[in-house]
């Protein structure tokens, strides 16, 4: 859906990008964060009734018309200019000069400036204005939206044969509305579900007062999806056989977004298609979106149910965390004096006094100086000082430990080795190195020989002559070959060009 389709955009921005699209949250760190948030709503007012261009005169306009109905709406009269130059400063909104609103010559001499949203920073005061609207009694999963979703599908697949292209173009776009609107709302409930889960032992009467609501609420909603999962399934596999790049084209044609090239609207509503298809169709080897979050359901049930469980069997034992804390609270404050109290508390929270340790970074010049010890990066700080609080020291010399074992299997792996690379050199200096494909050992042993010649080479008039390299079994020598020579390996060919390679036994035997 959209808000997938944004996080895939969103991940593709590079970290500058990042960085200029934090910045339009810089009103709410600030200290008079409220201040900016008023301003931004009277401004939001205003462009409700299509004044996209205001200046601060209109502003504070709006903020006066605010105070009447909010208490709430600080007095911002002579800093008002300010605010809304620090918003432009970081981006939420443009600062424009606009001199036909220049009454009079000293008001054009002092810079008339007009302000008006820009896209971002207004996408940005919607998200700040949608997070402080969350209320938890509003969440909830959307049961009746499944038999909305299955009519416009079948309408969607009728349009697309009939070849009515307003029509699909209607459907597609309610079906991704829809769609956007039901994950959002699943996820919201779901994430204010283990809140209220990891929350109950503050307030276990607020659970229990609406659980048979929750547990009904979530029956039903599992139940209706149940009963619209296989139809929901067959309605995109008709949709699909209707033609799907003819429905794309079709929306795409009918797709009145100007900035947008042709191309860029398909593959738009291609990838919002490709969503609602992976939510109500399994693919090979995964589950649809649907079924998971069937899944998601039915699992936060067992867990409703079982906290129930749990909380009626502490009500009805009289054993909870309130009773065991209330219980330890009394015990210490009858403890006979302040000594006792404190021992107590550390046994029962487990709390031992702090050892504070210490030292220097290896580079302290890349550390500032103002830097706290939270933002400072650590240090590695050995295990005897941090058990023991004394400091670590080299200990006594251990003695050296003999395996003859380990050593005898060493040395005879050492010489089995060894006789490989005599056999490999044997078979070099016998058969020659080229015309064949040489094995493993034997192009160990050759490049081991070639090395060792290049490193020998003599060079006469600036040109290489010869070079040989040897070890205890055969001697290689390079000689001069107009037209080169190569040497087949394993793993590919080794071309050498101006040199043939002559491969002779430390006994007299040649081969080249």
């Amino acid at each position: 859906m959209t808000d997938s389709t944004d996080s895939r955009r969103a991940l593709d921005l590079d970290a500058l990008a990042v960085g200029d699209r934090f910045q339009l949250f810089n009103f709410t760190r600030r200290d008079d964060h409220v201040s900016y948030l008023w301003v931004l709503r009277a401004m939001d007012r205003l462009r409700a009734v299509h004044r996209v261009q205001v200046d601060s005169e209109d502003v504070a306009a709006a903020l006066r018309e605010l105070a009447a109905a909010h208490d709430e709406v600080p007095q911002l009269d002579a800093a008002l200019r300010n605010r809304l130059d620090a918003l432009a400063d970081d981006k939420i909104i443009h600062r424009l000069e606009d001199a036909s609103r220049a009454g009079t010559l000293a008001r054009y001499r002092n810079r008339q400036s007009v302000y008006q949203f820009s896209e971002l920073g207004y996408r940005a005061f919607t998200a700040v204005e949608d997070v402080l609207a969350v209320r938890v009694r509003d969440v909830n999963l959307s049961r009746l939206v499944f038999s909305d979703i299955l009519d416009d599908l079948r309408s969607l697949a009728t349009a697309n044969r009939g070849g009515d292209e307003d029509q699909v173009y209607r459907r597609l776009s309610r079906l991704d509305q829809v769609m956007e609107d039901m994950v959002r709302r699943s996820a919201r409930f779901h994430v204010t579900l283990g809140e209220i889960v990891t929350s109950t032992e503050a307030s276990p009467e607020l659970f229990l007062r609406y659980k048979n609501a929750l547990l009904t609420h979530m029956s039903d909603f599992m139940a209706e999806l149940d009963r619209y999962l296989p139809r929901l399934d067959r309605a995109v596999r008709e949709v699909e056989a209707s033609g799907v790049n003819t429905m794309l084209i079709r929306a795409a044609d009918a797709d009145d977004r100007p900035f947008l090239s042709g191309i860029e609207r398909i593959d738009d509503w291609k990838r919002r298609w490709e969503a609602l298809r992976v939510w109500f169709t399994a693919t090979p080897g995964s589950a649809s979106g649907a079924a998971d979050l069937r899944r998601a359901t039915r699992s936060a049930v067992s867990g409703v149910i079982a906290l129930l469980r749990q909380l009626t069997e502490a009500q009805r034992g009289g054993v909870n965390r309130a009773s065991e804390l209330r219980h330890l609270a009394e015990w210490i404050y009858n403890t006979p004096d302040e000594d006792a109290a404190y021992a107590l508390t550390t046994a029962a929270f487990n709390l031992s006094s702090a050892r504070h340790l210490g030292g220097a970074h290896d580079d302290a010049e890349q550390i500032s100086p103002r830097a706290t010890w939270w933002n400072a990066p650590g240090i590695e700080v050995a295990l005897t000082p941090f058990r023991t609080g004394r400091q670590a020291g080299p200990g006594l010399p251990q003695p050296v430990r003999t395996d003859t074992g380990v050593r005898a299997d060493l040395r005879r792996r050492q010489l089995e080795a060894r006789a490989a690379e005599r056999e490999a050199a044997q078979d070099l200096a016998g058969n020659g190195a080229h015309d064949r494909i040489l094995n493993e050992a034997e192009t160990r042993v050759l490049l081991a020989l070639l090395t060792r010649a290049l490193e020998a080479r003599s060079v006469v008039a600036g040109r290489l002559t010869t070079g040989s390299g040897s070890d205890d079994t055969v001697v290689m020598r390079l000689l001069p070959e107009p037209k080169g020579s190569s040497v087949r390996t394993r793993h590919g060919m080794l071309h050498l060009p101006g040199f043939a390679l002559e491969i002779v036994s430390r006994s007299g035997r040649t081969d080249g």
